[in-house]
């Protein structure tokens, strides 16, 4: 039996493999899901099982799995794509018998009504219907997608989006990564789904706000009509950008404030708080 991690080369896949071996857990127990071996060469030196295999190309996950195997499903991050790609490993893990299939949804499951919750709503309800033992991940936004890009915010001056007012419940990538090692390696998660977040909700006002505390620069929100947000975006495949600007309708309905404090109870700690994201990537924009 190994606690076998798919996507294993991308943001938050390395990141569960990280989590794993800093908990504790063997490196001989682990096996990384890759497309590219030479991606993963750090992992196997330090005794990770590298297992190769492409969610598009469903032959080459009949040996990604075996019997016994609690596997994470990274979602892919090609919207459009994923419901075959998901549908694929969840087939492959049937026919393997693996011991539990875990899932990275999104906030809110079934109930999320915006563009990007349709393909985890899916793949949700196939990991239900193939009876496999299931554990649903939900998380909620990464703090990451918005302080991996500050430098359009630091260039212009603004935080720019079409929430409103709304307020976004963000956590540290590697939060929600020591999650999906914690369901993973300890018991009693089964049939559970968690909805993942961070501790406290915040607005774009107060990012912008912690940006300018931080960098002694004049930094605002600017709440600009979708329509706008949207031609802003230019450059930007133009579904990839369409997805962007319908979350950011999500959140000024609230659909990503939500602060359950599953998060903070899986890991045993606070979630990493905003200011803190804020500095780490004003560090590295030096």
């Amino acid at each position: 039996m190994s606690i076998v991690v798919t996507g294993a080369t991308g943001k938050l896949g390395r990141l569960v493999v990280e989590a794993l071996l800093d908990s504790g857990t063997p490196a001989a127990g682990i096996a990384a899901v890759v497309r590219d071996k030479a991606r993963a060469a750090d992992l196997a030196e330090r005794g990770v099982e590298l297992r190769v295999a492409d969610y598009d190309r469903p032959e080459t996950l009949a040996d990604a799995f075996e019997a016994g195997d609690r596997v994470l499903l990274v979602s892919g991050n090609e919207v459009g794509r994923r419901i075959p790609q998901h549908t694929a490993v969840i087939t492959a893990a049937k026919a393997a018998g693996v011991a539990q299939l875990a899932y990275t949804g999104v906030l809110g499951g079934p109930d999320a009504d915006f563009d990007l919750a349709a393909d985890h709503r899916a793949t949700e309800r196939a990991i239900l219907d193939s009876g496999l033992p299931y554990t649903f991940l939900r998380n909620g936004w990464y703090t990451e997608n918005y302080t991996e890009n500050l430098a359009p915010v630091l260039a212009h001056g603004a935080v720019v989006a079409n929430a409103g007012e709304g307020r976004v419940a963000s956590a540290a990538r590697a939060d929600y990564a020591a999650a999906a090692a914690a369901v993973l390696t300890q018991d009693g998660h089964l049939g559970k789904a968690y909805e993942l977040s961070g501790d406290t909700a915040w607005s774009f006002a107060e990012y912008a706000a912690e940006i300018a505390r931080r960098t002694g620069r004049d930094i605002a929100y600017s709440d600009v009509p979708a329509e706008t947000h949207l031609a802003i975006l230019t450059g930007l495949p133009e579904p990839f950008a369409a997805i962007l600007v319908d979350v950011d309708r999500a959140i000024a309905r609230g659909r990503l404030a939500g602060t359950s404090g599953d998060l903070a109870r899986l890991i045993g700690r606070p979630t990493t708080p905003l200011a803190e994201s804020v500095a780490e990537a004003l560090r590295h924009q030096a």
